[in-house]
């Protein structure tokens, strides 16, 4: 246990790329925490898709031991943040746990959306901020300018921000100094008073069951001890106390201001829920500590295996991911098209992205993923309310008296002259625009959006619009009463579920011309004609036609009576109208992938 006035604990908040890892890195190495030999770019990140896309998925945390120039030894607890926005929720727990933010801002690229979105959290929980800027030996680097941008677009003070490059290790040490001489130390009621810890993380470990990370505010923890999580009311016994640094210390007590982590012999992650408040069981806290809200999927699709016998495989890799993620949920579904799989949801796009590349890399399985869609709220005729998370589901529509859909307040910045570009691109998106200001030589626009409009593939047209220059952060709204309709797609005159979508009513007639046109050319040809139908309700609103294949019957004919060769055309006629009226369509898994991505 160390005493709390040399104790520092503190986050590193920035955009994706900025250098969050990179600077964490130096400090690791700076201060011994792992041998040279042990070192490795981003150490961090210790799943394959962090290194290769260089953002961070989890929030990680790191002990460091460092002799300041006083000849005081103090103890800073690093964490790393996420930078995306899909794990917003990461970020604010992490920072509950800290009372100063490293605020890093790549000097060649300044102030981007998720700088400010994650800045003014952490001043929302009342952090000490040192500015520092990063790459600054790059030939692009413009210190000068973007020290302004930080005080006109943040409002902080920048004049001692600190000029650094984590690559090459330049002015590392001097972030250290600042660490220690501009940060407070914890504040606490006292070791004496009843426990009481965040819970900041957990993950599960093969060998120890579910790990959990938590930061102490009152009291203290040690092995042997009872303690209560008191969001469900579970007890556990106390197996191991110890501090990350990266590597797993054990230590026998952590106290008032620590963080580390303790394993209890805890099955599953779910029970341990980020934010909830450990304390113990015989002398427990009269209040848990404020901010425990679970994580809320937003963003919803259907998960099925390309090839049906793997539906085991799938369910059984779902189950292991969930012990490492708490936010994923999965429910089974079945679709009359794909058959047996998994409707799933995740807290935003890239969420959904990245565990889906998981299952491929991780479990090898080849899977078909539905068009991602959101939770709808229903108001029934009757007063009830529903929630709709699958469009097929969708009950008879004279049962329904409204549709609400949820809405997102969305940042963008961008440089001015892409501006017109990306107002354009709100506004077909139904946007609202809300606030519109100017930092020297870049925008800040203010959209309010439906989120189902952003799912799709919002994002990937803001990087093309404005050739990679924007940056786009979100935060949820609430949910807004619109004129919303079910379109479903009839193949053959049968409706197919997995390509039935919720649309706007303005709207509907273009998706649903640009979605016929789109099968027309994926489905291949068979030997009757194919109506390829979209519909709303009873309405037919769109309608393409795949023709017959032909097959020449008359080529065997030579000479005779023109009789011959017309009874032969009539019995394919016949044939021709029998299949289609028993004949299925068979439709591609690529045709339904391809369809799925179309909103152009």
């Amino acid at each position: 246990m160390e005493e709390v006035s040399r104790v520092r604990n503190f986050s590193i908040v920035a955009h994706i790329d900025h250098g969050k890892s990179t600077l964490a890195d130096r400090l690791i190495q700076m201060c011994g925490g792992l041998s040279e030999r042990e070192m490795s770019n981003q150490v961090l990140d210790s799943m394959d898709i962090e290194k290769e896309r260089g953002i961070t998925i989890k929030a990680q945390t790191v002990r460091l031991i460092y002799k300041h120039v006083d000849g005081e030894t103090y103890f800073l607890n690093l964490i790393d943040t996420p930078g995306h926005v899909d794990f917003a929720y990461e970020v604010s727990r992490s920072l509950k746990a800290c009372e100063g933010s490293l605020l890093v801002v790549d000097a060649s690229q300044g102030v981007e959306a998720q700088t400010l979105a994650n800045v003014y959290q952490a001043l929302d929980n009342d952090h000490e901020i040192i500015p520092v800027l990063n790459k600054v030996d790059l030939p692009a680097a413009e210190p000068a300018q973007v020290r302004d941008q930080i005080e006109d677009v943040i409002g902080i003070d920048a004049s001692d921000a600190v000029e650094i490059s984590a690559k090459s290790g330049l002015n590392v040490d001097q972030v250290l100094k600042a660490i220690v001489e501009r940060l407070p130390a914890p504040k606490t009621a006292g070791a004496d008073k009843p426990l009481k810890a965040l819970l900041v993380d957990s993950w599960y470990d093969a060998y120890l069951g579910v790990v959990v990370l938590f930061r102490v505010f009152d009291g203290v923890i040690k092995k042997g001890d009872r303690v209560r999580f008191m969001s469900n009311g579970s007890t556990y016994p106390v197996d191991r106390v110890g501090v990350l640094t990266p590597k797993g210390l054990m230590v026998d007590s952590l106290g008032p201001g620590e963080i580390g982590f303790m394993t209890a012999s805890i099955k599953e992650v779910a029970d341990t829920r980020v934010g909830d408040t450990i304390t113990h069981e015989k002398n427990p806290c009269e209040v848990p500590l404020e901010g425990y809200k679970p994580a809320q999927p937003v963003v919803f699709c259907g998960l099925f295996p390309v090839d049906s016998s793997e539906f085991e495989s799938l369910r059984s890799a779902l189950g292991k991911l969930r012990l490492n993620d708490a936010s994923f949920d999965y429910e089974m579904e079945t679709s009359a098209a794909l058959g047996f799989g998994f409707r799933c949801g995740f807290l935003g796009l890239l969420h959904l992205e990245i565990i889906r590349e998981r299952l491929e890399r991780e479990f090898d399985l080849d899977l078909i993923t539905t068009a991602p869609s959101v939770i709808y709220r229903l108001t029934m005729t009757d007063g009830s309310e529903e929630e709709l998370h699958n469009p097929a589901d969708m009950p008879e529509v004279v049962k329904i008296d409204s549709i609400s859909e949820p809405w997102i307040s969305a940042t963008i910045l961008v440089p001015d002259d892409y501006l017109g570009a990306v107002l354009k691109l709100c506004e077909d998106r139904r946007g609202v625009q809300t606030n519109l200001t100017y930092a020297g030589s870049r925008a800040m626009v203010v959209y309010d959006l439906p989120l189902n409009e952003v799912v799709f593939d919002f994002y990937d047209k803001l990087k093309s619009a404005t050739r990679g220059y924007a940056s786009f952060d979100y935060q949820m709204k609430g949910y807004q009463e619109g004129d919303l309709v079910r379109m479903s797609i009839l193949v053959n005159a049968e409706p197919v579920d997995a390509l039935a979508t919720i649309v706007h009513r303005e709207r509907a007639e273009d998706r649903g011309r640009v979605l016929c046109e789109k099968l027309k050319d994926l489905i291949p040809q068979h030997l009757f004609q194919i109506p390829i139908q979209a519909a709303l309700g009873g309405r037919i609103i769109a309608r393409e036609t795949i023709r017959a294949m032909r097959k020449d019957v008359t080529a065997k004919c030579y000479g005779g009576d023109a009789s011959r060769k017309r009874k032969l055309l009539d019995k394919q006629k016949a044939g021709k109208k029998k299949m289609r009226q028993f004949g299925r369509v068979e439709i591609p898994q690529e045709a339904f992938i391809a369809a799925l991505r179309s909103d152009d």
